[in-house]
């Protein structure tokens, strides 16, 4: 997915209010979104894009009617900018322009190789407005293949240090009272079950993840350093944390309408909600400093009476891709990236493609693919 290069957003008649973006000051108008992406490298064609590419690891449990489905999953998510301000027109607020980002994510399991997920997306940041009385926030409209479009807006802020994660669970619970919660024997793994994943399907995947799926991202926080934070927080709710947001399913979904017999819904998404920490992390001793991106998301699905969490945590790291010129080596890949080839540069590009590089760091292959982290 990517915008062809002379794409550029022209409002027509360009719009003279000023900029307001709680964490833009004196940087890219992307605001809190930047860090998503980075600057072309020089040399790039003219027209390039800032682009960002993080590839990780996560967990993924989603009920469905009939099962429970556990994934250890591979991630790609790839972000470019949108060139040029993006026009919203007012009639009682005055004219905003926002900016932002395209997206598409990319999840498959871990365990055999199957695509689970696929979302094309803009993330976009929004200005300051007086009609609503809204502070500067930040908008998700994703698209899932499966029959929901979503709309989720909230609030960005940065912190210092590490992000504060907080413990999650999926059990379900009667639509409409997440006290009046509903205990499954498919939750606990050390019950057999013919509703639950497949045992060659779930391996790695351990009690604790399915008791707490966000320990996920607090165990791949073990023994780093993060400089600085900041938290995009955005829920699909009309009303909370902004005013704005909303689902939208197919029919498939929706069910037959309640007056009808067999009333649904099939598996109607009801509410998304989701945190994004976008981290900075230092590296190696000695080594680039580095960004990561961590998410906890939690889609409520509603049907058989219970909102059902389909839970989705992931750990990123921003990379860089690099195909290997004759002549090449980690130290001078890592003097072109990170302007050092010592020893901790170049080893934390051999650490992120040791799959692909083997055993020796000292044999690289002309044609290989390397994803650099930066």
């Amino acid at each position: 997915m990517e915008l062809k290069p002379d794409f550029s957003f022209k409002p027509l008649p360009a719009i003279q209010r000023p900029l307001r973006f709680s964490l833009a000051a004196g940087t890219s108008p992307l605001g809190p979104l930047q860090e998503l992406v980075e600057p072309p490298p020089q040399g790039s064609p003219p027209g390039s894009r800032a682009r960002g590419i993080w590839i990780g690891k996560g967990f993924n449990v989603i009920w469905r009617p009939n099962s429970t489905e556990l994934n250890l999953t591979d991630e790609v998510l790839e972000f470019e900018e949108i060139s040029g301000e993006i026009p919203n027109r007012g009639l009682l607020q005055a004219d905003i322009n926002m900016f932002g980002v395209t997206y598409l994510q990319q999840i498959k399991d871990g365990n055999n190789n199957a695509g689970l997920h696929i979302e094309p997306g803009i993330w976009a940041t929004v200005p300051q407005t007086e009609n609503p009385a809204e502070r500067p926030t930040v908008v998700r409209m994703a698209s899932i293949p499966h029959g929901t479009t979503v709309l989720a807006q909230g609030i960005a802020t940065p912190i210092s240090g590490l992000p504060v994660i907080t413990n999650n669970d999926i059990i379900p619970f009667v639509i409409g009272n997440s006290a009046q919660k509903v205990q499954f024997p498919e939750a606990d793994l050390s019950k057999e079950t013919n509703f639950r994943s497949p045992t060659a399907d779930i391996a790695g995947i351990t009690q604790e993840m399915v008791d707490n799926p966000n320990s996920v991202l607090l165990s791949a926080l073990s023994g780093k350093k993060v400089n600085h934070t900041t938290v995009l927080e955005v829920s699909s709710s009309a009303t909370a944390p902004v005013v704005g947001g909303g689902v939208a399913n197919t029919a498939f979904l929706q069910g037959s309408p309640p007056s009808g017999p067999n009333t649904g819904p099939n598996a109607q998404t009801a509410l998304v909600t989701a945190i994004f920490w976008i981290e900075t992390v230092d590296g190696l001793a000695g080594g680039p400093e580095l960004h990561q991106l961590q998410y906890s998301q939690t889609v409520l699905l509603n049907f058989n009476g219970l909102s059902w969490p389909h839970i989705t945590v992931a750990t990123l790291q921003r990379s860089l891709p690099y195909t290997v010129k004759q002549g090449d080596t980690l130290s001078s890949i890592a003097l072109q990236v990170y302007g050092s080839d010592t020893e901790p540069s170049w080893r934390t590009i051999y650490d992120a493609n040791v799959a692909v590089i083997g055993p020796d760091p000292n044999l690289i292959a002309q044609g290989q693919q390397l994803n650099i982290p930066t």
